[in-house]
């Protein structure tokens, strides 16, 4: 595989199931080189293989528990120094979680904020260094929809969301005159498999969700903007409504 100077490089967390699945898929289409971060090493394997077998691009596989906060920035950082310079960072592994205020746990709000907020941050602070050095990189943290409208049951979660866009927005302003990019996506409902997890109780019409294609095609665009533009944020609803 070409890899040269032009070569872009992508981190992509959540990579082993929707929109981060799609989004490498996304990436090596567009031959963007991927290492992709998630908790199932033999789910990782299975995307690069798919990845190398359709686009003999090269993806990369890097089992890491985002939720184990105080490993996460320098094994980010090993990513960098392993793969190549990273260009472009995807933020996109998190949990979903429903339950009122008033019954959620200080444990839960923590696993939630932990994973969908802190361990952003830390991924964030492995890529800067090395994005720093050459003035160059894309960010790209995937919110929510939740994160300015507020739903019932929703409330934990939306708060991580809403945190993560004030993460993007004061990322942005710090690392603007380095000449990174940060952008926020919040998707509408996406027909992933999160709404399965044991953390979810909700019943949605999920043929009526976005699919993470279109997510992913999303991602990629403001990924592949020129250097000199950039989408701060960007809102994608499906055309029936948020959900």
């Amino acid at each position: 595989m070409n890899s040269s100077s032009n070569q872009l490089r992508a981190i992509v967390t959540g990579a082993s199931s929707g929109i981060g699945k799609a989004t490498a898929l996304a990436f090596a289409r567009s031959g963007i080189e991927v290492a992709l971060v998630s908790r199932s090493t033999d789910k990782l394997a299975a995307v690069a293989k798919e990845i190398q077998t359709e686009t003999q691009i090269k993806a990369g596989v890097y089992p890491i528990d985002l939720s184990i906060l105080g490993q996460v920035r320098e094994q980010i950082t090993k990513i960098c120094d392993d793969f190549g310079p990273i260009d472009i960072l995807v933020n996109n592994a998190g949990m979903a979680y429903t339950n009122a205020l008033s019954e959620t746990t200080l444990e839960d709000w923590q696993q939630i904020i932990d994973l969908n907020l802190t361990s952003v941050f830390q991924c964030i602070q492995g890529v800067l260094p090395q994005m720093r050095d050459r003035s160059s990189g894309t960010i790209i943290n995937v919110a929510s929809i939740a994160a300015f409208n507020a739903f019932p049951q929703w409330g934990a979660y939306g708060i991580s969301k809403a945190a993560v866009v004030a993460l993007s927005k004061a990322l942005a302003v710090e690392e603007r005159d380095n000449g990174i990019r940060t952008v926020t996506i919040s998707p509408g409902s996406v027909n992933t498999p999160i709404w399965d997890t044991d953390t979810v109780q909700a019943d949605f019409n999920r043929e009526a969700m976005l699919t993470p294609e279109v997510v992913a095609q999303s991602i990629l665009h403001a990924a592949l903007l020129p250097h000199h533009a950039v989408v701060e944020e960007m809102i994608v609803t499906p055309g029936g409504g948020a959900l």
